[in-house]
């Protein structure tokens, strides 16, 4: 967790403000498309295909709200829970406004050639009048859940702490590979979720709590 004033906070908000400038000027217009071609002309191993889709339908906004709200309910882990709800209600609704009202980035306008899906992918965010696609709200909860769980796991299993940055990463290449988001969007929006995150988690003290527990 970094103090908002540390080096490394203010890096990734750099981080964030340049792609955003990068996407905005569509100066990664030619990447993005030749990353989210190639995907498109790989599609086809139903294998693949469906757990794809798995992964970008747990990524949605109401999978990781029940995840949120099962953690709030269960006594050890009520923290955690409510502190990760705070972190998703805010960074769905910040990258919404953000990619509707703030960057001109229209979605990826590609046929998935591969196998069909059991039903059709669910909604990125629930802000209304926003269909942007820079930054990806899949992303930013992913990395919302990889850092405050991250975080909890710290201590006892310090290496599920950096397992469970796997999901954001296998989140990222699902919603490219489902034609959803280009490269860049799930780019920014992991960096996003950082400091969504790193935001929330510091303004509950959420490492408090951890501090406290070990006493």
């Amino acid at each position: 967790m970094f103090d908002v004033r540390s080096r490394a906070f203010l890096l990734f908000v750099l981080a964030f403000i340049v792609m955003s400038v990068l996407v905005q000027a569509k100066i990664t217009s030619g990447f993005d498309k030749s990353i989210i071609l190639y995907f498109q002309s790989i599609a086809g191993n139903p294998a693949v295909d469906l757990f794809m889709w798995g992964m970008t339908e747990i990524g949605n906004v109401i999978s990781i709200l029940l995840l949120s709200v099962i953690l709030a309910i269960i006594r050890r882990t009520r923290r955690i829970g409510i502190t990760l709800l705070l972190c998703i209600v805010i960074g769905t609704l910040a990258s919404g406004y953000f990619k509707g009202y703030v960057i001109d980035s229209p979605r990826p306008d590609l046929e998935f050639l591969g196998s069909k899906f059991p039903y059709a992918i669910g909604q990125d965010t629930f802000v209304i009048g926003t269909d942007g696609s820079f930054p990806s709200g899949h992303a930013t909860r992913a990395a919302i859940v990889a850092f405050v769980l991250g975080y909890a796991l710290s201590e006892r299993f310090p290496r599920g702490r950096y397992l469970m940055w796997l999901f954001p990463v296998v989140e990222s290449i699902s919603r490219v590979y489902v034609l959803e988001h280009y490269p860049m969007d799930v780019f920014g929006g992991t960096v996003f979720g950082i400091i969504v995150a790193n935001l929330v988690s510091k303004k509950v003290s959420f490492s408090e709590f951890f501090k406290k527990s070990q006493v």
